[in-house]
């Protein structure tokens, strides 16, 4: 490709941006390059304005724009636009002195963006330059999982066909993905890799105390609640280590040994504040097992067994309450980083990094209120770089996720964000999200975003590829639907009627 330009520079300019004036008619997102000060320096174009020096905002007749329309447009219109100026091509790093006027603006060459937007050996592809669909993109994985990554649009925009393509690509490279699926998208998916399926099953024996007291409803307050069940829960953990009893009778030990503390009060031996309060515990032990008897599987193995290195490992949450998901999703991250932990330590545990996608992130993570996987999150976005443990955020209301959750994710991919509140929410907790690029968020169509952080060399309008696989999350076509129900297949009416 030879010296395409496409503009020259006009009037001031700063060593980050620079006003121009278009020759031919370049397109918001497109990169060029500009040649001064002895380097060559990537610019990427972020405004557009067309006007003309005869059509302007004084006139008020339309018969002179009449008159005007028959003559040559093209000799009194003009196109100008900004250019942000991203670095050196070859360094990436700022200039010190700003682009003199009349600094040409070369259209960037394949060779330029492939270097930058390439693959370094370390990458996956999630798509293609917006502004170059011929241009692939790729992220680095090791910043991907280290550095953690938020996925934030309203709904329809493409989150989930970016959870799936990132997830496959990722084990197409022998990596490890865990995703939280709270809505069953993934669980049946057509991944081109392999789909393990991670059953939602808590071992009560391995649950953490906060865990199960969250579950049986045993608030902070209800302190004399919480020191009966904790002895309860304690004795019965020491009879199912030392194999004195087997592990499905775990539970029922606990209610037994609060039925003997019961015995042992008797009438006026305790206070009645005493009695009463164990007497609480066995109510909420038997709601608890009730409500929870599809969850809790005393035979169930450890949930870090269950994971595969080489798959997308997939929980799905889908039937349960948001109450039960946020104990299966605490549960499971404190499994993680503490089997990582003690991998690290020498002592078996979790051998491989992976990467946990949580889906409803705000949800689960909310903004002014605690829950048990919030506390979670929180410590594997800031202990996970160590062991290995990458976060993925999803979300598709950024202003209801806790601050400190998504802070901590420094690679963001952001699809279409339509409200004011939560394109400033992001880009209060992201010091990337420039000015110019919050502009893009409410422009962008289906499956393109905005992607920014240590995990891309500089930040890039993006093209999503489509994942390649079917998602149970994908519209229905709804008339297709009902023409198969009006019209269903013969042999279906066969079975139907019994013939």
């Amino acid at each position: 490709m030879g010296r395409e330009v496409i503009g020259y520079t006009i009037g001031e300019a700063t060593i980050t941006r620079a006003t121009f004036i278009s020759k031919a008619t370049p397109r918001v997102g497109q990169y060029v390059v500009l040649e001064y000060d002895g380097r060559r320096v990537l610019g990427l174009v972020k405004a557009l304005v067309r006007g003309s020096v005869s059509l302007t905002e004084d006139v008020h007749d339309p018969l002179i724009v009449e008159r005007l329309r028959e003559l040559d447009r093209s000799s009194t219109s003009y196109l100008k636009g900004e250019v942000k100026i991203v670095g050196d091509v070859e360094t990436l790093e700022l200039p010190r002195t700003p682009p003199p006027p009349g600094t040409e603006l070369l259209r960037a060459d394949q060779e330029v963006l492939s270097r930058i937007f390439g693959d370094d050996g370390r990458g996956i592809r999630i798509g293609v330059l917006l502004s170059e669909p011929n241009i692939p993109v790729y992220v680095d994985v090791n910043r991907l999982v280290s550095r953690h990554l938020a996925i934030l649009a309203v709904t329809g925009a493409g989150k989930s066909n970016t959870v799936a393509v990132i997830a496959e690509r990722i084990v197409e490279r022998g990596g490890c993905v865990l995703i939280f699926d709270m809505h069953s998208e993934y669980s049946s998916a057509e991944f081109s890799v392999k789909l393990n399926q991670v059953a939602a099953k808590l071992n009560p024996v391995y649950m953490h105390a906060s865990e199960l007291l969250k579950l049986l409803n045993i608030d902070a307050k209800a302190y004399v609640q919480e020191r009966y069940f904790r002895e309860a829960l304690r004795e019965a953990r020491n009879k199912v280590y030392s194999s004195a009893i087997p592990p499905e009778k775990f539970l029922y030990y606990i209610r037994r040994k609060l039925e003997e503390m019961l015995e042992e009060m008797g009438e006026g031996r305790r206070p009645k504040r005493d009695r009463e309060s164990v007497m609480a515990v066995l109510n909420k032990m038997e709601a608890f097992e009730e409500r929870y008897s599809e969850l809790l599987d005393p035979l169930a193995p450890p949930i870090t067994s269950q994971i595969r290195v080489g798959a997308v490992n997939v929980i799905d949450l889908g039937r349960l309450d948001e109450e039960m998901a946020d104990v299966v999703v605490s549960h499971t991250l404190r499994s993680v980083l503490e089997a990582r932990k003690r991998y690290f330590q020498g002592g078996g545990g979790l051998p491989y990094p992976l990467l946990t996608v949580l889906e409803e992130a705000h949800i689960l993570a909310p903004r002014g209120r605690d829950t048990l996987s919030k506390y979670w999150i929180g410590r594997i976005a800031r202990e996970g770089r160590k062991f290995g443990i990458g976060l993925c955020l999803v979300s598709q209301r950024p202003k209801a996720l806790d601050s400190d959750a998504l802070s901590q994710a420094n690679n963001m991919i952001i699809l279409r964000l339509v409200e004011p509140s939560d394109q400033r929410y992001v880009q209060q907790a992201s010091e990337l999200l420039s000015e110019d690029l919050l502009e893009q968020l409410s422009s962008l169509n289906v499956g393109e975003a905005v992607v920014i952080g240590p995990m891309i060399k500089v930040p890039a309008l993006v093209k999503i590829d489509r994942f390649r696989g079917r998602r149970l999350g994908e519209d229905l076509d709804v008339l297709a639907e009902w023409a198969k129900a009006l019209n269903p297949e013969p042999e279906l009416d066969y079975l139907r009627e019994g013939w």
